[in-house]
């Protein structure tokens, strides 16, 4: 056996997984989540065909950018009804759209928390460089500036 596969065959569990760059676990995984798609040969294995890889791919590409398996269904839906690129059809961009207002919200929370450790930091400089000043405490979400006791 020469591990090459004739026109039109499946390949097996491993191969997928070898191609795919992922484990045989996830691709049952994935499976078992109606995600991905296995023929059964008559002793019961796992035969996958090429359409199969690109499903693999796609969805280990979603999930590195942060998507879990129900978001990625609509991708995989897309590429089942024949496009050749899962994001698409419209249930694709929705999701894609959907994603991308939960990163925004995301990156506004973290601007919010940087200007407050900025702001702590700040404060907390000026106070070792010159100590006899009024001691900050820390900022909090509503008086960012609150100054406590002299100490010198």
């Amino acid at each position: 056996m020469t591990g090459e596969r004739g026109e039109g065959e499946r390949m097996r569990i491993g191969e997928l997984a070898e191609r795919a760059g992922t484990s045989t676990r996830a691709l049952r995984y994935y499976e078992s989540q109606g995600l991905l798609r296995a023929n059964r040969t008559t002793n019961g294995y796992r035969r996958y065909d090429d359409a199969e890889l690109r499903i693999v791919t796609e969805i280990r590409a979603l999930l590195a950018v942060g998507f879990d398996l129900d978001d990625i269904r609509p991708f995989v839906a897309c590429l089942r009804a024949g496009h050749t690129s899962g994001d698409v059809c419209p249930d694709s961009v929705a999701m894609l759209r959907r994603k991308l207002a939960e990163v925004d919200a995301c990156l506004d929370r973290l601007d919010g928390v940087r200007r407050r450790l900025r702001t702590q930091l700040d404060h907390a400089i000026a106070y070792r460089e010159d100590p006899c000043r009024t001691e900050p405490t820390p900022p909090s979400p509503s008086s960012p500036t609150t100054p406590s006791a002299r100490r010198c």
